[in-house]
């Protein structure tokens, strides 16, 4: 059960409205790495969650309500960028050259126009559940495997992802309204970071987790390959040489080395195409 109160979890505000901008913040709403992903990948996490204590459960439903907050600010930040944005707004922003790269090389005027059509036709100058090329978020980059630790290793990189992008974001403007609400959000994801990886802590951290799931026996992994790194070049020279490449693995658990990369296995030789798959006569044997 969930219970919502009509007021931000933050305050929203917008000194200058800018329709590009807008299109940008759809990305942190329903971009790969925006807080529709983030929200319902901490749901299904926790609503599948099994084990011996809820504690888990009960911290990834909190923090999945907490994203829905989030998405409530960045909704109202995109109705408020388009909110009475003046045309010379759109122009200016059209004659950026930066604004141009960042927005995929596309025509910026195209892309602000087009924005303003959608959000004028379709939600009525607000936003939707889509990323900043309009796409809507397809769920395709929720993870939640059942395993608390591959899950929580999933969730730093999603809040590292959704860091980087409410940076660029930070960065991409001056509005002094929209830089406060970045503030909060970008520590908010410190946040989360530090916390999904002191779950990984408290379950042992690398050596009590990895390799994972770690409730399957190392003895029925093939030994000589577990921990070796392969090399592929062409000529057979050696890997750079890193951490990955020699001295204890991080689990503790194994040698890191290095191998060559060869075939071990023949070349697959199929049989004939059935006579029913419309193949060509030839390949029917």
């Amino acid at each position: 059960m969930y219970y919502h109160d009509k007021r931000l979890q933050y305050p929203v505000k917008v000194d200058s409205p800018d329709p590009i901008y807008a299109r940008m913040l759809q990305q942190a709403i329903g971009g790969i790495e925006g807080e529709i992903r983030v929200c319902m990948q901490y749901f299904f996490q926790a609503w599948g969650n099994r084990a011996p204590t809820t504690k888990y459960r009960d911290m990834l439903l909190a923090t999945a309500t907490e994203e829905l907050g989030h998405i409530e600010m960045l909704a109202t930040a995109v109705a408020l960028n388009l909110e009475n944005a003046p045309t010379k707004v759109q122009e200016a922003g059209a004659a950026d050259a930066i604004v141009g790269a960042i927005m995929g090389g596309e025509n910026p005027r195209h892309i602000a126009e087009g924005m303003l059509h959608k959000t004028l036709l379709s939600t009525g100058m607000a936003a939707f559940p889509g990323n900043s090329d309009g796409l809507p978020f397809d769920m395709s980059h929720v993870y939640a495997s059942g395993n608390i630790a591959a899950d929580m290793y999933c969730n730093v990189a999603a809040e590292s992802t959704g860091r980087v992008l409410a940076v660029r974001l930070y960065n991409a403007t001056t509005d002094a309204g929209m830089r406060d609400m970045w503030s909060f959000l970008i520590a908010r994801d410190t946040m989360h970071q530090q916390q999904w990886l002191a779950v990984i802590e408290e379950l042992g951290g690398h050596a009590g987790t990895l390799p994972i799931p770690n409730s399957f026996p190392q003895e029925k992994e093939n030994q000589k390959f577990n921990y070796a790194f392969f090399g592929t070049s062409a000529d057979g020279s050696p890997p750079p040489a890193g951490r990955w490449t020699q001295g204890p693995s991080l689990d503790g658990k194994g040698t890191f080395s290095v191998v060559q990369n060869q075939p071990m296995g023949e070349e697959p030789v199929l049989g004939p195409a059935r006579p029913d798959s419309g193949a060509e006569s030839q390949q029917i044997g």
